[in-house]
């Protein structure tokens, strides 16, 4: 009876002993693997986004209806003849 006891006792003793050892580096294996995750789909995106940027500059580069209209709406471009007009809102009245 005793025999039996000491053997559970280690055998519990050594089980404890290596949860205390491997439950730490499990863990952070979890988080690696959950931040992996994360990073791959941030280069998803980011990779989506640079696809579009690409679009962009290859539109912008050559097609001049496009280069036209940026200029005018981003940097307040006109034409020679034209008159530029500026809106300026109302404040409310409170």
């Amino acid at each position: 009876m005793l025999s039996r006891f000491r053997k559970a006792f280690w055998l519990f003793g050594i089980s404890v002993f290596l949860l205390v050892i491997f439950i730490p580096g499990y863990a952070k294996l979890q988080r690696l693997r959950d931040k992996n995750l994360e990073l791959a789909s941030k280069v998803r995106n980011l990779n989506i986004e640079n696809t579009l940027l690409q679009q962009e500059l290859e539109r912008v580069q050559t097609d001049p209806v496009y280069q036209e209209r940026i200029a005018r709406e981003k940097m307040g471009v006109v034409r020679k003849g034209e008159i530029p007009i500026k809106i300026i809102p109302e404040k409310k009245k409170q």
